[in-house]
């Protein structure tokens, strides 16, 4: 467990997509509830300071770090020099801040603000001019990233164009094993109807962060077959966090352990804070995997 820190996500406090969810809620509150839950870490989110060094100065004195940032890479549509700008500039970002990982989710035809199902006909498909682009431009931020000491993690997500175990097989098999990693998260993989647990043990040799999202089994049930649009799921309560959930997170981090996995493992659930107190559940997942581990 040496090699191993636990950490969670701030969207429990604040939803970044939807800031009305958590509006209320401040930085220092987030990260003092964090603190106080046990936690070692986070990353970064929507309301924390833009000034890396005022940032550091806060986690500092509650004895925090920061594992990782998200990047909304846009390859499949605009130009490889635009996102290799925004993308040194979250380096430049997260190097101040000491950490080693970024987490990189390709956002061209996402449907995280449509109000259309995720689900069928709708969900997001590259075209393969899209994605010899996308799989190009991945390999050569992956190579700017590890001359600098970072990691690039690729989040597969819900309502992108790398959701599945097939979609995450095909990016992993197009792209440089030296530049290109995984975070694995458990709830995506979920919700997409795979088991997280096949995926684990087919991936975990590209697995460089990991996030522990639970599922509401009977609302994901729900959501399913009524065709939520991603932001209905996420307000109607279809992710939590582990232990809370359908998922086996025992055998989880069974595998990951034995594979000799290092890093970060952060829980996360975009929940709305006002029906899911967030400090109520960062308690909840932490007991549940301190008795795991």
């Amino acid at each position: 467990m040496s090699n191993i820190k636990l950490g969670i996500a701030p969207i429990g406090w604040t939803n970044d997509d939807m800031p009305e969810l958590g509006g209320e809620n401040t930085f220092e509150q987030c990260i003092s509830e964090i603190a106080l839950a046990g936690y070692e870490g986070t990353e970064v989110g929507g309301k924390f300071p833009k000034d890396p060094i005022k940032l550091k100065k806060a986690l500092d004195l509650r004895k925090l770090e920061i594992a990782s940032k998200w990047f909304g890479s846009t390859l499949c549509e605009d130009s490889f020099e635009k996102n290799k700008d925004a993308f040194t500039k979250k380096l430049d970002y997260l190097e101040t801040l000491g950490a080693s990982r970024i987490n990189v989710c390709e956002m061209t035809g996402n449907l995280f603000a449509q109000q259309v199902s995720m689900f069928g006909e709708n969900k997001p498909v590259a075209t393969r001019e899209q994605w010899e682009r996308f799989c190009s431009g991945l390999n050569k931020l992956g190579e700017i990233a590890n001359k600098r000491g970072f990691e690039l993690c690729y989040h597969h997500h819900m309502a992108t164009i790398v959701q599945t175990v097939d979609e995450t097989k095909r990016l992993l098999e197009d792209t440089d094993e030296r530049y290109v990693h995984l975070c694995f998260d458990s709830g995506h993989f979920r919700f997409s109807e795979e088991d997280p647990i096949r995926a684990a043990n087919l991936f975990k040799r590209r697995v460089k962060h990991i996030h522990f999202k639970d599922i509401r089994e009977e609302k994901m049930t729900i959501a399913i077959k009524e065709g939520y649009p991603f932001r209905k799921a996420v307000r109607e309560g279809c992710f939590t966090v582990p232990g809370d959930g359908m998922i086996d997170f025992s055998e989880l981090v069974k595998i990951f352990i034995e594979d000799g996995y290092k890093g970060w493992i952060i829980v996360e659930a975009e929940q709305d804070p006002n029906i899911a107190n967030p400090f109520e559940y960062a308690l909840k997942a932490k007991k549940y995997l301190a008795e795991i581990f």
